[in-house]
């Protein structure tokens, strides 16, 4: 199986490795360097199988590819997951992230890896004792802290933009918005959409913090069953990917899709799936760029965080831009997402051959 993933990617490289010691299968799958060195969170999670987290890694690495070049930034796509047998704690969970860390400045900058879901910050600290190819850290550890509310900005001014395009309302009073997954990324979200007027649902797994969150933001808590069920105008998938799919489209009762979650789509045809049903999906890795642009700009580009935010707010700018090409030209907002990122892509490449050339 994981022959055959490996046969049919189109990446550079994956690094992979067994830790004996904790039953974890370590998969660093690095996608493209056009823009730059590698970088992309690293994922902590329980697979089926370790074949499906190498299938997240690669996935998710082709993902960050995108993303950094959709926001025109000077870095390329990478992403790491540690399958783990079960949940870590303690020194065994210390143990695995530092040997982790090892593995990362073994590569010798090809890969800069931060959090992601299942990791913390104090996760990066730890992974940072073995390496300093790691972003993310605590601010006492010289890092920028939980890039959760970084993404919850961008993914709130995606969803505006949407809104005022696609309901053509110039704001979000009475707008009925469901999250689902509400934890580092989508509680700051429910938040954020809450103060701005919309009417917020909540789903999540983990039962009391929906309740807790529902609470904060005067909002109700859905069922994890019913999620696409559920009549809303905006379905904002902050939690696992794959959550858009041939059964569960379908289902739907939204007329947007604009979430933080990574690889929201199970396939790519599912993106003709919602443009068929009249459903808006603003791509994922334009719109929860936002803790990226944070990572890479603070701490790699040294930016204030004043700049920070204003970029973080362009996110909007790039969704209005991209849903309106795709409105004009008959596609779906993922075909047109993908050309723009493409395009960076390209340019970069052609403007080292033809200095190649000219050296030559």
């Amino acid at each position: 199986m994981m022959e055959d993933l490996l046969r049919q990617w189109d990446g550079e490289c994956v690094v992979v490795r067994y830790d004996r010691e904790t039953d974890t299968w370590i998969f660093i799958a690095i996608h493209d360097r056009t823009l730059g060195k590698a970088m992309g969170g690293c994922r902590m999670r329980v697979y089926p199988t370790p074949a499906d987290g190498l299938k997240d890694a690669m996935r998710l690495a082709q993902g960050m590819t995108y993303k950094w070049a959709a926001i025109d930034f000077p870095f390329g796509g990478g992403k790491s997951v540690l399958a783990v047998p079960r949940r870590l704690e303690g020194e065994e969970r210390e143990g695995l992230l530092v040997r982790f860390g090892q593995m990362i400045e073994g590569l010798g900058g090809a890969y800069y890896g931060g959090v992601d879901l299942g990791t913390t910050p104090e996760d990066m600290n730890i992974i940072g004792r073995a390496t300093s190819r790691v972003f993310g850290r605590t601010l006492d550890h010289g890092g920028v802290g939980d890039p959760g509310p970084w993404t919850a900005l961008g993914v709130y001014a995606g969803i505006r933009v949407a809104v005022r395009d696609i309901l053509g309302r110039e704001d979000l009073d009475g707008v009925t918005i469901l999250v689902q997954g509400v934890g580092g990324v989508g509680g700051p979200l429910a938040k954020r959409l809450y103060d701005g007027g919309a009417r917020v649902l909540v789903a999540d797994v983990d039962e009391e913090r929906a309740r807790r969150i529902a609470e904060e933001v005067g909002g109700e808590v859905v069922a994890s069953d019913d999620v696409y069920d559920t009549e809303c105008d905006v379905y904002a998938p902050c939690a696992v990917g794959a959550t858009l799919n041939a059964r569960t489209i379908p289902r739907l009762r939204c007329r947007i899709v604009a979430g933080s979650a990574n690889n929201q789509l199970e396939t790519e045809e599912d993106a003709e799936r919602l443009r068929e049903r009249g459903i808006v999906y603003v791509p994922d890795f334009v719109v929860n760029a936002g803790g990226a642009i944070a990572h890479g700009a603070l701490e790699m580009l040294r930016w204030t965080r004043e700049q920070v935010e204003r970029r973080v707010l362009m996110i909007g700018d790039a969704v209005r831009e991209i849903l309106d090409v795709a409105e004009r030209e008959g596609v779906s907002p993922l075909v047109e997402a993908k050309r723009r990122a493409e395009r960076v892509i390209a340019a970069v490449r052609k403007e080292r051959e033809e200095l190649a050339a000219a050296e030559s």
